[in-house]
């Protein structure tokens, strides 16, 4: 699972559950579309996936999870109030989505997406930047929670 990136994983539960939701009448028994609160939450989650992207190049790292290393920890910005802002906003982005489209399966997409980022994608990030930055990283870690 880690060969691919949480995006993609976000993109492929999308995918799914748009074709769960062409599939089946979900609309027709529940009707969940919110679309200005989705429109909310669509940008909002982009604007802070963006900036955490953003940041990550201006300080020369990698934004790659699975890169062998990475060259900075990057503890400003967002990073102040999340450790994962990259899957923060993407799982913002896509609770978004869902109240836009507003059919059933789309909310199962930012379930699926958080419990892929926080069971296989962080646990191998968090090992991985603890054997780098060492008590740097213990020390960030205890002044910033894992999502909110």
């Amino acid at each position: 699972m880690l060969k691919l990136p949480p995006p993609l994983w976000g993109a492929l539960y999308l995918v799914a559950a748009g074709v769960l939701s062409a599939l089946f009448a979900w609309r027709a028994a529940l009707d969940l579309r919110l679309v200005p609160l989705g429109c909310v939450l669509a940008a909002l989650g982009l604007a802070i996936a963006a900036s955490a992207v953003f940041l990550f190049r201006s300080e020369g790292t990698e934004i790659d999870p699975t890169s062998r290393s990475n060259k900075a920890l990057v503890v400003r910005g967002p990073y102040r109030y999340t450790r994962n802002p990259m899957y923060l906003g993407l799982v913002i982005l896509t609770f978004g989505v869902a109240f836009i489209v507003g059919s059933l399966p789309m909310f199962a997409v930012p379930l699926l997406l958080f419990a892929t980022a926080n069971w296989v994608h962080i646990p191998f990030e968090e090992a991985k930047m603890r054997r780098q930055f060492g008590s740097a990283y213990d020390d960030f870690t205890l002044r910033v929670r894992r999502w909110i």
